[in-house]
């Protein structure tokens, strides 16, 4: 049984799940270059524009292709008309880009009357001056179709607005085209905690796989520093965080695959801040099958080619991640991990970040200020937090110059 896959991703943040689906199915990657680090897990590969639907799909032409999966956030909307263009399972186009295009996902909640944020989009300081009027501060800024928290910052007072706003519309990122740049959301502060929900869609009905807390540093932008999934936490089937997920996938018409919806715990209740087509990132499903001993990625492949998901809870544990950064923007010369201080309950601590990079904390720069991972198990959330704190303290980065 052959798989597309529409590009791979980095190997410090896919491999754990290509390495999986490689077992089971007969992975052909469809990427912009060739196979470097996915090689192992292929059956075969084409270079091809991942941005061109119909070059995907000649490039295939006579395969036995029995589902198309992405984890690449920018090609969600591709993959999903790719997969129509090919007679395959998959949701909607039109909800792809309903999830991918946050200006659409806010229309779509609104009419439907999901909770979520206040939002205006703009694409000028006047028209940011007076949405800020109508929505009130704080408030967030964010750019319509990037991820990663790219571009998004807090305004806390009017006098920060125009700095922020041209942090926002400049923000860009490779291999998104399917809006325009320079659009931006002005958005009400949703003040709580923040949760991640993991979802598997079929047929049009959601199965919950894992709801994770995220950690934010960094403020006033909103790096993801750490995210953990405990199999005791209530939120793993609390009926109003369900709820709300459901109805925001009804409003886009999401109804196959797999989804990461990012949400806020208001005082209010949870309110949607945005919908993701396609597994989360920043290791998540990694601790989502630490925790529950889910499969994001099996059932994920499993619903791309027509099949149900399965998703039966084997575990009962905390698991966590946690991102190291540097002190300073700098140039990284190595980094060294001391695998004996490590406490026996980290599962991994690997390095990120390659001799030579960059590294620039945000607003210059965001994921890629990242030099090391960590993840841990343990049977509560305070301990795997400790365990982390130890961890951390074997890693080390090695500079050859701050920036």
């Amino acid at each position: 049984m052959t798989l597309l896959l529409v590009g791979a991703g980095s190997q410090g943040y896919r491999e754990y799940l290509l390495r999986p689906v490689a077992e089971e199915y007969d992975v052909h990657l469809l990427a912009e270059r060739g196979p470097t680090w996915e090689t192992p897990y292929l059956s075969g590969h084409t270079a091809v524009d991942t941005a061109d639907v119909a070059a995907m799909a000649r490039a295939v032409r006579g395969l036995p292709v029995e589902g198309v999966l992405t984890w690449d956030d920018t090609r969600v909307v591709q993959t999903a008309e790719l997969a129509v263009l090919l007679g395959l399972p998959g949701t909607p186009p039109q909800a792809a880009l309903a999830c991918r295009d946050k200006r659409a996902t806010r229309e779509a909640l609104a009419a439907a009357g999901v909770p979520q944020a206040r939002s205006v989009a703009v694409s000028s300081l006047p028209q940011a001056r007076a949405a800020a009027a109508q929505v009130g501060y704080p408030l967030v800024l964010k750019p319509r179709a990037l991820n990663a928290s790219t571009g998004v910052v807090r305004v806390a007072a009017p006098d920060g607005l125009a700095r922020a706003f041209r942090l926002a519309r400049g923000a860009t990122a490779p291999g998104a085209v399917e809006v325009a740049p320079g659009d931006v959301l002005a958005e009400e502060y949703l003040d709580g905690p923040e949760i991640s929900v993991d979802a598997a869609w079929y047929q049009g009905r959601m199965t919950p796989a894992f709801t994770a807390r995220k950690e934010c540093g960094f403020a006033p932008y909103f790096e993801e520093t750490g995210h953990l999934v405990d199999a005791a936490d209530p939120l793993q089937d609390d009926p109003a965080v369900r709820d709300v997920v459901e109805r925001a996938h009804e409003a886009v018409g999401f109804t196959t695959g797999w989804t990461h919806t990012e949400l806020r715990l208001t005082a209010d209740g949870p309110k949607v801040v945005e919908i993701n087509a396609r597994i989360g990132g920043d290791r998540i499903p990694d601790i989502g099958r630490l925790a529950l001993g889910t499969d994001a990625a099996l059932a994920a492949a499993r619903l791309a080619c027509g099949g149900p998901p399965d998703i039966r809870p084997g575990r009962h544990r905390a698991a966590a991640v946690r991102f190291l950064y540097p002190e300073a923007d700098c140039l990284a010369r190595t980094v060294r991990i001391d695998a004996r201080a490590l406490p026996a309950s980290v599962v991994e601590a690997a390095p990120i970040a390659l001799p030579g990079q960059e590294l620039r904390l945000p607003p210059r720069g965001h994921v890629s200020s990242r030099y090391a991972l960590i993840t841990a198990v343990a049977g509560t959330p305070d301990a795997c937090r400790a365990e982390l704190e130890k961890a951390a303290q074997a890693v080390r980065l090695e500079v050859l110059r701050l920036l």
